[in-house]
Parts: structure tokens; C-alpha cells; sequence
């Protein structure tokens, strides 16, 4: 078995500040978790089921237009969920509408919770930390395009690893899944 996830990755220098910013805020997690808004949260499938879960992708982000995405502000899941995040305030619907068609197919999975785009800052850390977060991302404010999705690996010794990019919107003769360095 092998546990996968699929993400939007947050772009660099917006997704390396949020995971700076969250390992110094002391989440022991932060390190191995690239910064992401999830379509797919993780589940562990059979290694034999890759293949179809590869095709499944790249169906899925051919048949998706790129689209822009604004993050601005933070928000919580508390009580219910000891989560603190950045809100996703342009591309909600988008996301939404991707990770509807993501988890269809070979990703079929019953959520635990409605899917909310978002992403995470502060998870499962003391509530005065968790309260630090909120307060100090307050004014984060950034766009970029989302013109590709990611399947991520988890690794024991290495955490959630990258391991293929499906690009979005593409023709069938243009179309292409890039390998993503490991």
C-alpha cells in the first residue's frame, strides 16, 4: 500500500514563507508538508492502482482550464478541527469543481468533512499558537495561476514527496505529465 494525496502547490516564494512560517511556529509536521490547497486528502491505495490513478489525472487536469487563485487573510476550522489556514477568496468554485472530478473514479472516497479549499498554516498546535497564527497571517495576500496539479507520495523518511505534475487545460497533442524531481 501506498499513501498518495493530490494538491494544488502554493508557488514559491508564497509556499515557502507559509511552511518557514509554520515550522517556526514549532508544528513538527511542517518540514515534510509542501505548502498546498488539497483536492484529495490522503488515502492509501494499492501500488497496483497507480497506473489508473496516473490516467485518472491527467484526464481529469486536460479537462481543466488553468485559473487564478487568491489567497488573502486567515481563517479556522475550531472547535471543530484544531486548524488554522489561509483562506482561498478567487478560484473557490474551481477548486471545488477539480477536486469534485478528482475524486471520482479510482479516487472515489467518502470525506470525512465537506471540502473547503484552503490552506493549512497552523495544525494541532497548543490554542495560543494556533491563536498566533491567525493573528499574524492576518494580512497574507498573494495570486498566482494554477495551471498544474500534483500527486504527492507520503515517505516515511522524507514526508509528502512530489512525485508527478499533471498540467491543466492541455490539447491532446500538446498535453503532457511532467516527472517531478524526487
Amino acid at each position: 500500500m501506498t499513501t498518495i494525496g493530490v494538491s494544488i502547490a502554493v508557488p514559491d516564494p508564497w509556499g515557502s514563507e507559509l511552511q518557514g512560517y509554520r515550522v517556526d511556529l514549532g508544528d513538527p509536521t511542517a518540514a515534510s508538508i509542501p505548502t498546498h490547497i488539497t483536492l484529495l486528502p490522503p488515502i492509501d491505495v494499492d501500488e497496483v492502482l497507480l497506473p489508473s490513478i496516473d490516467r485518472h489525472l491527467e484526464a481529469v487536469a486536460a479537462a481543466t482550464c488553468p485559473f487564478v487563485t487568491h489567497l488573502r487573510g486567515t481563517g479556522s476550522f475550531r472547535p471543530v478541527s484544531p486548524v488554522v489556514f489561509i483562506n482561498v477568496v478567487q478560484g473557490i468554485s474551481s477548486c471545488e469543481v477539480l477536486a469534485s472530478a478528482v475524486r471520482q473514479g479510482p479516487l472515489a472516497i467518502d470525506a470525512q468533512f465537506p471540502y473547503h479549499p484552503h490552506v493549512t498554516v497552523a495544525h494541532h498546535l497548543a490554542e495560543e499558537l494556533l491563536d498566533r497564527a491567525f493573528e499574524d497571517l492576518a494580512p497574507f495576500d498573494c495570486r498566482f495561476t494554477v495551471d498544474q496539479i500534483s500527486l504527492y507520495e507520503h515517505r516515511d523518511d522524507r514526508g509528502w514527496m512530489p512525485v508527478r505534475a499533471f498540467r491543466l487545460g492541455g490539447s491532446a497533442a500538446d498535453r503532457t505529465t511532467e516527472q517531478v524531481a524526487v
